[in-house]
Order: C-alpha cells, then structure tokens, then sequence
C-alpha cells in the first residue's frame, strides 16, 4: 500500500502540471469569422484553403485548431451585415475577415472597434485615417501611386491620357497628378462612359494623336476596353498602356498579343509561391472545377489568404508572452475583448512571407513597404520585365536586359509591312523612267528608296512606300498648333515611317522622333557661275601691283643715282690712265652708264663693266640681291596669273549678299532652311531673313527645283539658299551653276518615326552598320556622282584643268606688243642716231674744210 501510495504522488502532481498549463494555453478550438458577398467564391476559397493549411502546419498555433465561420452578406445592406456580425461574435470569433464591398466594411469596422475585436481587410482603401482595430492588407494608397509616377517618368511620357471609371481611380492617381505638375505638356483626363460603348471616347483621344493612355478600371472592363480601342485602330506598335490593376494578369489578352502594342501593369502576388500554393485549389467556373494557376488568383484572393496566416502568427506569437481567454461578446453588452488590441499590435509588427511578398507594416500600421513584379504583354503572354520596391529611391528595376528588349523587338518586326511616306525630290526619290506603267514601291527609286530597301533587308520587314499627299517635310502652323506634310502623317499613323531629305530640326524632335543621322550637310548658296573675264592684253603686269611697279620704278633710279654719285665719290674708280693725245679718260660710271648697268641687273643679263670700289660693289651687292627676290617672286606670281582663269563673281559669302539688294535670294517655303534663317539670332540672317519676307514677288519657292530654275534663268540675278548636298546634286549636273561660299551651319537628315516608335533603336543600329561598312558612301556616290546624269560636270572640269596650262595668245599678247614696241622704238632711235650723226659729220667736215682754207 506503502508502495502504490508513492506512486500515485507523481501521477497527480504530473496532471496538475498539465491542467495549470491547459488553463494557460489556447483553447482547442479558434473561431475566425469571414464575410463575403456572392460573388467573392475565390476569397472565400482562399480563406478556407488558408485555415486548413494552418491546421496542416503544427509550427504554428500547434494546439488549437482554426474553425472558419463564412457568412454571405450583400454588399449594399449594411445592417445585414451588421446582424451578422454581431452573430459571429455571439459565437466567440477571435477575428473579423472582409468585407469586400465600402458599403458594408464601414459598418463592420465601427462594431469591430466597439467590441475591440481584430477586422482584417484585403481590399483598396483611399482613406489615410484608419481605425483602431483595422488591418488592411493592401498596399498604402498614395504609396501605390508612387509606382505608377516612377514608371512613367522612367518612360518619359510628357503627355498622356488617363481614362477612369469612378472617382476611385482620380484618388489612385493623385500622386501622378501632383507629379506632373505645371508643365507645358498637358494631362488629359476621360472618364469612361457607364453605356459600355467607348468608342466615341476613344477616337476623341486618338484624334488628339496620343500614344501615351493611364487606364484605370475594373479588371472586368480592361479586356472590353482594350477590345474597343482594337477597333478604332488604338492598338497600334505606338501605343502604350499602363494598366493599373493588380491584376493584369488575370486578364485574357491572346488576341493582342501580337499587335505590338506595349500593355504594362503591376503584379502585387509572387508567381512562384502562389503557383506552388494553388496547385491543389479547385475553381468552379461556370459549373466546371477546374484546378487554379496564377491567371485565377487575383490580388484580393491572395491577400485573404496572406491575412488568415498573418492572423495566426501574430496569435501564436501573443500566446508566449500572455494568457489569452477568447469568449463570445454580445453586441448589446458593454463588454470587450481584452486581448483585441495587443493581437492587433503583434499583427502590426509581424513581418512574413506570403503570397504578396513580403508583409510588414509602418508605425501607423500602413502597409507602405512592399514589392510589386512590372509585368508586360509578350507574343508568349504576360510576362515579367521588372520589379518595383516602395524603398528604393527610383524604385524602378528592371530584369529584362536592353538586348533582350531589341531582339523581342526586331522579331516582332519580322514580315510586318511598314508604310513608307515619302516626297519626290532629287536624287532621294524619283519616279523610274520606264516605257511601262509602274506600280507600288517599282514606281520609285533613289537614295532613299535604296536606304530603305537596305534596312528593311536587314531588319527583315516588308515596306510600301507612299508620297505625302500634301507634298510638304513638315511644317507647324503657329496659329492653328497642327503640322502637315510627312510629320502630320506620322502623328496621325497614317505612316511608320518618313525618309527624304527631312532636316532634324528641334521644332520637328518635339512632335516626333528621329533615328541616328543618315547624312551630315549645312545650309548654303546655290548661284549661277561667275562669267570669265578675257585675259588682259597686258596681263604679265598683274603679278605686282601698280604699287609695286612704281616703287620698283624709284629703287631702279635712286640706285643709278647713287652708283654715280659714289663713282664720282671714291678715288678707286678715277680711271688711271690717259688718251693717245695724253688727256685723262672719264670714269666708265656716267649716269647712263649707270642707269644700263641697273637695268643689266634687273633683267638677270649683267653688264661688260662692274665696279671697282668697295662702296659701289656694296651697291652692286644689294642691287643684284633685291633683284634676286622681286624677279623670282614675279616669276612665280606670273606663272598662277597665266594659267589660272580669273571669274567675276559679285557674291562670295553670305554676308555679300546680305549687303546688297539687286540680287534676289529666297528659300524653300516651310522648309528647315527657311526655318534657320526665321529664327537665327545672328544679325546677318536676320537683315536676310527681313529681305526674304518683304521681296515682292515673292523669293520663296514651292520646290527646290523650282529653285533651281529660277537660278538658272535669272542670269545671276537670283540666289538660292539651299541644303549642301542638295546643291552639289545640282552642280554635278548643271555645269553653270555652283556653290558660293561654305555652309552657314549644321545639320543632318534623319529618318522620322512616330513618337516613342519601338523600331527607332532597331533602324539606329543598321543605319551605324551601314555607315561604317561604306555603304552609304556608295550610295552617295551612286546617285550624285553616277546616275541620271551625275559626274558631267566633272568630265567638263577635268579637260578644263588639262588644258590650264596651255597659254593662248591673249595671255601673253601684251609680250609680243612690248617686244615690237620696242623694236619699233629702237629703229626710230636708230634713224635718228644716224641723222644726227650724218648732220655733225657734215658740219665736222665743213668746219675743217674752211679751217683748211
């Protein structure tokens, strides 16, 4: 007895243990009370599939098991719902789980807060004051709406659209608003109509010519509304939408998912962990079960999910630290429960993994920290390109590589055909000389038909090329804010691309977009040439001036003077010996002497006597050295004034023109070139551009040819002011015009695309490749210096400057009259030698006659 006495001891103070720490615990069994309207089946799937994966898992609340209560309200009868509630509590629920409708949740939240009972919410909430007692799963309002301001200033949209539903989606969007701010790009804002027709609202937008749409609906509508924008033609490879549900994902987008168009939105739930927690879900849809994937789970049906785990570990972390008594409350009664608020703290600083990512909130229990996946529309779905974290200053990150992004680009380009628009100007597009009617792209040819063809080639795409039916580049109407020519077709889609010679100018990169330049060029003056002058018949004085001559003139005297003077001057040139009749002979340095003995010098021939003395051999010295210089520089002068032909030509330079008024000079009307000189700050193009607009008739022309024309015929009374490389296309044909002056500045041509156009970057690439592998040079060379007519001119100058040195008659005529003049000259002065001579003879011999008398 002793024995069994000692033994029973034990085993009653073992179950007293456990009895004291069975009054301490959790009770078995744990309500949760869920409301739902009659459509939530998948949240309140979720909610039930959450509580049985509680009660599979031991590490959490390994005691007590979750009982799911569910009751279906409507979700526009608050007092129902009301009912209900204080029916759940009257059975003891530890928490209050939906609902969905802001109708009913307002009620709910104010019985929740009076019985200090836990109310957990998984749906958007625009208020930034929460109750006491309210946890809210979903992200922070204005924290959501920080994400869709960081992507499209990642974008760089300066204009967009945004279509909502309701008031709500003004609320989602405030931060966008507030972000965009007072800027001159504007903001429009459309709401959906209530009909189900949105088409009339959407070709509004579309005439507006933008691209750029912030669609904010339900996601039962976005399908409906992307369907309708298909239809008006919205859904082009330039339009991008941002959808801001959640649940973009659970959207069929199949038919659109080869249009081009960029759809992107926001992902709240991981793929991952929700495909490995649904797999075994079953979804009734239309009377058929059928097993969920991440297309059915939207974004509240997982947050429902993440709540009840949420709710679980925050109670099994507040029961280690306290005794927790869960009771039925009466709604008419003053008592609450004692435990509401510290489970409700301990839920606020949970911190978990679930199926939205990670869960924790701030301070004020907001959900402010979280992370969204950036999904987009792809030929193989919806895929993910990206995440964006409320953290990180950009938030923006994305996964897909910039060559992932090109090549999902270029094949999406492959076989599609890409309207061409384009204008007929020389040599970039003309129409082919045939004896046969042409059709569609044989019609043309050119550089830029060739460029194109060269692209597509590469890139793979079909083309049509078509002429801009207004025959304009682009010009914007300052009055009316609208563009024509081959910008409005691209604004208004009716073409993908524009190629010509289309100047990039800031004006057209405003309203569209321009690829890599093609070709570098400036802005120059296209003239008749100057008329050659006939060589002078004294054209061998030319290479000094008349300056010169005249001082060579003086130098030639005052050094004859000087050799004189000095011969006279030094004892060293006394002539030293006497006559045959013993008379001392005068000094061989007469003035005439000196005078043929400095021309001697000059003409490279020398003299039969030179100088004996130091100071006039110094003389000498100097003489021969200053003729040395002036004769070579003569020669070397009269060979370039010989040979080269000289041109009149009344205009060198822009600045020529500008001073004078009798020569005319225009421009393209509405092109770039006219655009230079309008709005130039340069005092210069201003006095032009002021003589342009004034000139009666008018000096603007319709065409470049046009142009031309009028350069041609009007005998050098008209200039024209053009693009370089338009005007040596000219001059390689037309040997009487040429270019005057350089080029009075930069720029380049461009191929035009419709803004934010995806195959911009594509074309940039092959356009590098082709410059660097030579082959636009030869596409240049082709058609400027080769076809219709090209390289005549420069046959022409080529024999010209074959023959430049052979000198004809007229160039050197004024030698041969000099030479004769002055043979002339000699035998006149001869025949008076003679005379004189004869005459002093004769009186010679009379007076020796009469002497010997």
């Amino acid at each position: 007895m002793r024995s069994s006495g000692v033994l029973v001891l034990p085993l009653l103070l073992l179950q007293l243990i456990l009895n004291c720490r069975k009054a301490q615990s959790l009770p078995d069994i744990i309500k949760i009370g869920g409301l739902f309207h009659p459509a939530d089946d998948h949240q309140e799937l979720a909610f039930r599939q959450a509580v049985d994966r509680i009660n599979a898992d031991r590490s959490i609340l390994p005691r007590s098991k979750l009982v799911a209560q569910i009751e279906r309200i409507s979700p526009f009868d608050s007092f129902h719902a009301g009912k209900r509630v204080c029916g759940l509590l009257n059975i003891g629920v530890a928490a209050i789980f939906g609902p969905q409708s802001s109708h009913t949740a307002s009620h709910v939240q104010s019985i929740c807060d009076n019985m200090e009972i836990p109310h957990l919410e998984n749906r958007w909430d625009y208020r930034l004051r929460r109750e006491s007692c309210l946890v809210n799963l979903y992200p922070h309002p204005n924290t959501l709406s920080k994400a869709y301001v960081d992507i499209v200033r990642h974008w760089g949209w300066k204009t967009f659209t945004i279509i909502y539903e309701n008031n709500d989606g003004i609320v989602r969007l405030q931060e966008l608003l507030k972000a965009h701010g007072m800027t001159p790009f504007p903001i429009t804002v459309r709401q959906l109509s209530d009909s189900g027709d949105y088409r009339p609202l959407l070709k509004q937008i579309k005439n507006s010519a933008e691209a750029h749409i912030v669609l904010d609906c339900s996601t039962e509508r976005i399908h409906e509304v992307l369907k309708q924008a298909q239809q008006i033609g919205m859904m082009s490879d330039y339009h991008s939408y941002l959808v801001t549900s959640l649940d973009l994902h659970t959207v069929n987008l199949d038919e659109f998912r080869y249009g081009g168009t960029n759809i992107t939105g926001f992902r709240l739930i991981n793929e991952k962990i929700v495909s490995d927690v649904v797999r075994q879900w079953s979804i009734d849809e239309k009377g058929l079960l059928r097993s969920a994937n991440l297309t059915t789970v939207r974004s509240e049906t997982a947050l429902m999910y993440d709540a009840v785990h949420l709710f679980a570990k925050a109670l099994h972390d507040l029961d280690t630290s306290q005794q927790i008594d869960i009771h039925p409350i009466s709604c008419d009664g003053q008592s609450t429960w004692q435990h509401g608020f510290s489970l409700i703290n301990y839920m606020k600083i949970v911190e978990m993994k679930g199926l939205t990512n990670v869960i924790k909130f701030d301070h004020q229990g907001f959900r402010t920290d979280f992370m969204l996946d950036i999904v987009e529309l792809t030929p193989a779905g919806i895929r993910k390109i990206g995440t964006w974290n409320s953290t990180l200053p950009d938030g923006i990150n994305f996964t897909r590589t910039f060559s992932q992004k090109q090549q999902e680009i270029e094949a999406n380009l492959k076989n599609k055909t890409l309207v061409v628009t384009t204008i007929l100007s020389n040599p970039y597009c003309m129409r082919k000389e045939s004896a046969i009617p042409l059709s569609g792209n044989d019609q043309f040819e050119g550089y830029a038909v060739d460029l194109i063809h060269e692209i597509s080639k590469s890139l793979g795409f079909n083309y049509k090329i078509q002429l801009v039916p207004d025959g304009s580049y682009g010009s914007l109407n300052k009055l009316t804010g609208e563009w024509n020519g081959m910008i409005r077709e691209l604004l208004e889609q009716r073409a993908d691309l524009a190629i010509a010679d289309l100047t990039i100018t800031f004006e057209r990169e405003q309203a569209v977009d321009f690829t890599t330049p093609f070709m570098n060029l400036g802005v120059s003056i296209l003239y008749r040439k100057p008329i050659k002058q006939p060589p002078n018949l004294f054209s061998f004085l030319s290479p000094l001036s008349l300056d010169v001559w005249i001082y060579m003139a003086t130098a030639y005297l005052g050094v004859s003077v000087l050799l004189f003077i000095l011969a006279k001057f030094t004892p060293y040139e006394w002539p030293a010996y006497t006559d045959a009749h013993g008379e001392k002979v005068e000094s061989q340095f007469t003035l005439l002497n000196c005078m043929w003995f400095a021309i001697g010098s000059l003409m490279q021939q020398g003299c039969d006597f030179l100088p004996k003395a130091l100071s006039t051999r110094m003389v000498a010295g100097i003489w021969w050295f200053f003729t040395l210089i002036m004769i070579s520089s003569y020669t070397a002068n009269l060979a370039a004034f010989l040979t080269v032909e000289r041109m009149d030509s009344p205009i060198e330079s822009a600045e020529d023109l500008a001073k004078q008024t009798r020569i005319k000079y225009g421009a393209l009307k509405g092109g770039s070139t006219a655009a230079f000189f309008r709005d130039s700050k340069i005092s210069t193009y201003q006095r032009m551009w002021s003589f342009m607009e004034s000139a009666r008739p008018s000096v603007f022309t319709a065409s470049n040819g046009e142009g031309v024309e009028r350069v041609a015929k009007g005998k050098g009374s008209y200039a024209f002011l053009m693009e370089s490389t338009s005007i040596e296309y000219v001059t390689e044909r037309n040997c009487e015009l040429t270019q005057v002056g350089g080029m009075l500045d930069t720029k380049s041509y461009g191929i035009a695309t419709p803004p934010n156009s995806p195959y911009r970057t594509a074309i940039n690439s092959v356009i590098l490749k082709l410059q660097e592998e030579g082959k636009l040079h030869i596409l240049k060379t082709k058609w400027w210096k080769e076809k219709r007519g090209g390289g005549k001119c420069r046959v022409e100058t080529s024999k010209s400057s074959s023959a430049a040195n052979e000198l004809g008659l007229a160039n050197v005529g004024g030698v041969f009259v000099v030479l004769m003049g002055g043979m002339g000259v000699a035998c006149v002065i001869a025949v008076c030698e003679f005379v004189w001579k004869s005459r002093k003879v004769a009186v010679e011999e009379r007076l020796s006659a009469i002497l010997n008398e």
